[in-house]
């Protein structure tokens, strides 16, 4: 799916370009958590492999959808704190260590 050519509102659309792109992006996220339910459920490899294709080209979508948003300024990621980046690697390692 290319969302990189999305520019403006669509014709025949009532929904801002924003909006709709948040909609997408939520809806991807619903998407990708079912399909993951349902891979982790499968009782036969045959199945579990399809559910895994299926969901590999899902985050596909929403990695676009997002980096379209990203880039456009319509969704922000603020910057890890160093601190606690720090914390929950030691926190991690800790619970490596005890397992």
């Amino acid at each position: 799916m290319n969302f990189s050519q999305t520019s403006g509102n669509q014709p025949g659309s009532s929904m801002p370009e924003r909006d709709l792109m948040n909609d997408v992006l939520s809806s991807q996220k619903f998407i990708t958590d079912t399909y993951n339910t349902y891979t982790n459920e499968c009782a036969t490899p045959n199945v579990r492999d399809g559910f895994l294709s299926i969901l590999s080209e899902e985050h596909q979508i929403q990695s676009e959808v997002f980096d379209l948003m990203k880039q456009r300024g319509w969704y922000q990621v603020p910057a890890a704190d160093q601190q606690k980046v720090s914390q929950a690697k030691q926190q991690y390692q800790n619970q490596q260590a005890q397992g």
